[in-house]
């Protein structure tokens, strides 16, 4: 099966960086499915990966994560696909990648594909929903109140993969005021399209933005970028016995001035689940399955904002390249070998 993949990590502008390969296509056993891919998307995760991380007892490392396509085979233990069936889900960091013909993914963090959506809407959307979901519902708990500011979420880095279908699933589930950062005019119409009441600059200081819009204080605030320059400024603006939370990965992180305003702090890995096999690593397919039903209904919307090419190494890396720039929007997915 084709597949890009590499074999040394380090930056994106080599030419090695990541190449096309065939390798063989895997057996599916246990509670597997095999995936013939139709397109793929890519978070910054692969790009750090690529950066850091080689193959570890292999000859390849491949990347990606989220991925649509059709279920080739199952393992004997499966019980929830059968061979035809569409689906779309992001896989394991413990296993091989998406950028290849066929994937084996674990079932139970499989979702049924929305079928009102192209194979590269639905690639678009696994990761960064499950993230969001899990950050909202399972460490945030918003739909829990808070003493003060209840209501209100500040949503830092609106108009990423994980910002853009957070703010989509606040405004579905929730009925929060949400304020979202985007410091673009074309990131802010983003964000507003995505369903943002309010908009801030995150290039300049957010808690007297925050304060002009007469709100008051919010008592959530997930960052999902930069979290170590808006540090000081979270701790400023949060309503006191707020919750905050953060996927990004700070260099250094002073938790101390979350004391004096009882801040509770929540960390976010959607990786956690498969990859420490934990007793309720189903509950990612449920949610995948709630988030195809919310997209057939209407209720929410791909993030993808671009389709760059077919799954080969030159588009993947002129990807990984504009990923790294810092200036992407929604998700940018590839489609078909």
């Amino acid at each position: 099966m084709k597949a890009v993949a590499y074999r040394r990590p380090g930056p994106v502008d080599r030419d090695d960086a990541l190449q096309d390969i065939t390798l063989d296509t895997p057996k599916a056993e246990g509670r597997d499915l095999l995936v013939k891919i139709s397109a793929v998307s890519v978070n910054p995760v692969d790009t750090k990966l690529r950066r850091a991380v080689g193959p570890e007892g292999m000859d390849w490392k491949v990347l990606g994560f989220d991925a649509s396509g059709v279920v080739e085979a199952v393992g004997p233990d499966a019980m929830n696909f059968k061979p035809g069936d569409a689906v779309f889900y992001a896989g394991s960091l413990t296993r091989p990648g998406t950028n290849s013909e066929f994937h084996l993914v674990d079932e139970r963090i499989v979702g049924r594909k929305p079928s009102n959506v192209s194979d590269a809407e639905a690639a678009a959307l696994p990761l960064t929903a499950i993230t969001a979901w899990e950050m909202l519902f399972d460490r945030l708990d918003v739909k829990r109140p808070t003493p003060q500011g209840a209501d209100i979420i500040l949503v830092i880095g609106g108009a990423g993969g994980v910002g853009s279908i957070t703010i989509q699933l606040l405004r579905a589930l929730t009925d929060m005021t949400v304020i979202a950062t985007a410091s673009r005019p074309e990131t802010q119409e983003w964000v507003r399209e995505c369903g943002a009441q309010h908009v801030i600059d995150h290039r300049q200081a957010l808690a007297p933005q925050v304060e002009a819009l007469g709100l008051g204080a919010p008592g959530f605030v997930f960052s999902t970028t930069q979290t170590q320059l808006h540090m000081a400024d979270i701790v400023k603006l949060i309503a006191p016995q707020g919750r905050f939370g953060l996927i990004d990965d700070p260099d250094t992180l002073n938790v101390m001035p979350l004391k004096r305003k009882a801040i509770s702090l929540h960390w976010e890995l959607m990786f956690t689940r498969s990859l420490f096999g934990t007793p309720d690593v189903e509950e990612q397919g449920k949610l995948l399955n709630e988030v195809a039903n919310l997209v057939e209904a209407g209720r929410i919307r791909s993030t993808a904002t671009a389709v760059a090419g077919r799954i080969d190494a030159k588009t993947l890396r002129a990807v990984h390249a504009q990923i790294e720039s810092g200036t992407s929007r929604g998700k940018i997915v590839l489609e078909g070998f």
